[in-house]
């Protein structure tokens, strides 16, 4: 397919990077409603990066039960509101966050980062969103309240046996106390065959349709779309709704953001002198292929930052690293390839074959290195803590954006210039003497 690569493919090719670098830095604005501000897509310069605890700092808070007296907190209680704090980060799509239960305490230590945007450094308003108690609800078609947390006694997932009428792989059976009993069987009586909504705060967990009329304390939510995660993670969530105690913080502290955002100016400004110089080394040493190599890179940068925005994950210290590492086997893969076509001119081959000789043989060892390095960031992603999961997060972006930036787009660039004649000297391309 590269042989058909056109004259205009270098400049198209060279708008798409830039077009991809803007929408990274400004983002995506929609007109104007009113005097409301609409994005499609925040940019890194208006807040749309989410920025961890070591960069700009946040709140490490200890939540203790709020219990009425002679009252005790059990381990499942706990568990109860640990799965309560977690939903409620995961809407606030806080991910670099820790989160330790302690069962024998009955208290649940957190530490999550300052909001995007932050000016007022109040550690009370922060934690006022998670300190207070879940409200889970069972809503009628028409919106009112058909039970709430206190008529749910438990909640758990359960695979369909064979031979069971039940639909999917897995359900979640209900227990009700004898209360909620009496007003679910009154309400799905009047809404058989109609939904009835399962609503944590206003977030809605499930809204499964009234099969009959429901008498006893027990009832299952089925479903064809469910599967073990899914099944758990509604059971916890109503559960989580059903904790009977609020939640207090018993002492916490502020943790100041200017160490971090020291660290973070000090490594932007390490990292912007070292591609300055990557990039006049490149140029210097490998003429054209290496202000290819560069664009590339700019492009690629603005790839791995737009990952993070698109799919929200929070920036930390470690994931910088992993941006930068990625930056350097960007670097790598581009001298492995002009290395390559040097080769190839020095044999007596063709600028033509030259270009498509040194992609090629260079395939093989730029495969196998951001493979190795794909694997270990797919590792770090799944199973590392939250700022881990940054890190593994930008090498595995890095990876792809590698085969996007260094081999397809390099590639359609070189091939592109190389067809104006003005471009076909082989000196452009490193070698020592002009032919």
């Amino acid at each position: 397919m590269y042989k058909h690569a056109g004259k205009p493919a270098f400049f198209i090719v060279l708008i798409l990077i830039a077009v991809l670098s803007y929408v990274t830095v400004v983002g995506i604005r929609l007109p104007n409603q009113g005097d409301t501000e609409k994005w499609l897509l925040k940019g890194a310069m208006n807040d749309g990066l989410s920025l961890g605890i070591d960069i700009q700092g946040g709140v490490d808070v200890t939540f203790a039960p709020k219990l009425a007296a002679g009252q005790a907190v059990t381990s499942t209680d706990v568990q109860k509101a640990y799965d309560i704090l977690n939903s409620r980060l995961d809407d606030l799509k806080i991910t670099d966050r820790t989160v330790v239960p302690n069962s024998s305490k009955g208290t649940i230590i957190v530490r999550f980062p300052w909001p995007k945007g932050t000016t007022d450094y109040s550690a009370e308003d922060a934690i006022s969103k998670l300190g207070t108690m879940a409200t889970l609800t069972f809503k009628d078609p028409n919106g009112n309240v058909i039970l709430t947390g206190a008529d749910v006694k438990s909640a758990a997932a359960k695979p369909v046996e064979s031979g069971s009428t039940l639909k999917g792989s897995y359900y979640v059976e209900l227990t009700l106390s004898s209360a909620g009993t009496a007003k679910f069987s009154s309400a799905t009586k009047e809404f058989t065959g109609k939904t009835i909504s399962i609503y944590m705060d206003s977030k809605l967990l499930s809204a499964p349709t009234v099969d009959s009329q429901i008498t006893s304390s027990t009832c299952v939510i089925e479903g064809t779309d469910f599967t073990s995660k899914s099944a758990n993670d509604l059971a916890k969530m109503i559960n989580a709704g059903a904790l009977p105690f609020a939640l207090v913080s018993s002492n916490y502290s502020s943790i100041s953001p200017q160490l971090g955002l020291n660290a973070l100016n000090v490594m932007l400004l390490a990292g912007l002198i070292a591609f300055i110089l990557v990039c006049l080394f490149m140029i210097f040493y490998y003429r054209l292929p290496g202000l290819i190599a560069c664009l590339c890179l700019c492009g690629h940068m603005a790839g791995m930052i737009l990952s993070l925005l698109v799919f929200g994950y929070t920036l930390t210290l470690p994931g910088i690293a992993g941006l930068i590492l990625s930056v350097g086997m960007g670097v790598d893969c581009n001298i492995i390839t002009a290395e390559r076509i040097k080769e190839e001119l020095r044999e007596g081959r063709t600028l033509d074959g030259a270009i498509d000789l040194g992609f090629e043989r260079s395939f093989t060892a730029i495969f196998d290195g951001n493979v190795t390095v794909l694997i270990a960031g797919i590792i770090l992603l799944c199973y590392g803590s939250a700022s881990v999961k940054s890190f593994g997060f930008t090498l595995v972006a890095g990876v792809v954006f590698n085969f996007v930036m260094g081999i397809i787009a390099s590639r359609y660039m070189l091939k592109s210039i190389s067809k104006y004649d003005s471009m076909r000297n082989n000196f452009l391309y490193g070698e020592a003497v002009a032919k």
